[in-house]
């Protein structure tokens, strides 16, 4: 069973290692970002969104643990947004490391989060997800989420 762990500061400093590029490059390959700003830009939504890193208040980092593997497989990070009649569990992130995909872990994350974020205060849970990403996409489908907005472009080239 996979178990949530707050994210310490070494956790935090491989997790923006990662995250950042991987998203810069999903900027650039969703056509939103050119590919000489993204990594600035990339670097400049993280230090907006997590000025404090893992203490910014309303943001929770988590990695995800499995303890009969002894190993981190991966982490997930969501924030809480609350207005006058509900509060969203919004994720930033929530990713199962290369290795340890097709096991199920996703799917337990999502069941650990819904559990974590309502007894937080949480009423519903939002995300975003690049239009490229079809198994992503099937993946929250599959658990229950559905399209509240959806953008779509042509290129003319």
């Amino acid at each position: 069973m996979l178990h949530l762990r707050p994210m310490d500061a070494g956790a935090f400093t491989r997790f923006l290692a990662r995250a950042v590029p991987e998203y810069a490059a999903e900027k650039v390959r969703s056509g939103q970002w050119s590919p000489g700003e993204a990594q600035a830009r990339s670097e400049r939504e993280f230090q907006d969104l997590l000025p404090q890193g893992p203490d910014t208040p309303d943001n929770v980092l988590y990695t995800l643990h499995d303890p009969h593997e002894d190993a981190d497989v991966g982490v997930l990070w969501y924030a809480l947004q609350r207005i006058p009649h509900a509060t969203t569990a919004f994720i930033y992130e929530v990713e199962v490391f290369e290795a340890y995909r097709r096991r199920g872990y996703a799917t337990q994350a999502f069941t650990l989060l819904e559990a974590d974020a309502a007894a937080r205060g949480a009423t519903r849970i939002g995300l975003h997800v690049f239009g490229h990403n079809t198994a992503a996409r099937a993946l929250y489908e599959k658990l229950g989420y559905h399209a509240t907005n959806i953008n779509m472009r042509k290129d003319l080239r």
